[in-house]
């Protein structure tokens, strides 16, 4: 099975994104049964999605698993919905801030994700690595990247299957905020995302 996996450069004030690190480390091994091809996103409006499809029509994987960060989660959280919406809180790194603007004019209003969501979720469970489902990926660029994959893949009626998981924060971006905000180590997050990888394997072997 060939897989893409993907992750974002950092965004806001920060200067560490761990869908990033978790990328380049799970880039440096094997995993069996698994063709792992990586890629890093802008965090912009444009180029972000723009480098996701271009990487996608090029590489050709029969999975994509896009990976972002979450400030405030607690657990792995695996998103089942992307909505058609754009809603930035903050600018994006190439200074958008947008509001209240569909993110494909004639879109549907919402895709779900094509992975198994529970599954994925159950894994985490298993392994005793906090997890969770979500029906709200956000509305920034996580959400879009994800709603935008769909789209492309829905659209040109391509067999491929996409989801998003998002990460806590790691314990550095964390360290001496007030009040304290939740965190997970990198080590962790690098399990569980293999663990995820090995999940969406069996099952896709098995469909």
């Amino acid at each position: 099975m060939k897989l893409l996996l993907t992750g974002f450069e950092p965004f806001g004030n920060s200067s560490i994104n761990p869908s990033e690190k978790v990328v380049h480390q799970l880039a440096q091994q094997e995993i069996e049964g698994v063709e792992l091809l990586t890629v890093i996103l802008p965090v912009e409006r444009f180029t972000g999605p723009d480098t996701l499809i271009r990487t996608y029509i090029s590489a050709q994987p029969n999975v994509v698993l896009s990976l972002g960060e979450a400030g405030g989660v607690t657990a792995v959280t695996i998103e089942r919905v992307a909505a058609n919406l754009l809603d930035f809180s903050i600018s994006d790194n190439g200074g958008h801030l947008v509001t209240d603007k569909p993110i494909v004019a004639d879109g549907p209003p919402a895709y779900f994700a094509t992975l198994p969501t529970r599954q994925m979720v159950n894994a985490l469970t298993e392994i005793s690595i906090p997890a969770q489902l979500s029906y709200s990926a956000g509305t920034f660029l996580c959400n879009q990247v994800m709603y935008e994959m769909l789209h492309y893949i829905h659209k040109h009626q391509l067999k491929s299957l996409a989801g998003f998981v998002h990460l806590p924060q790691l314990p550095q971006q964390t360290a001496g905020k007030r009040p304290p905000l939740p965190s997970m180590s990198l080590d962790v997050m690098v399990a569980g995302v293999t663990a995820v990888i090995h999940t969406i394997t069996h099952w896709y072997t098995a469909i």
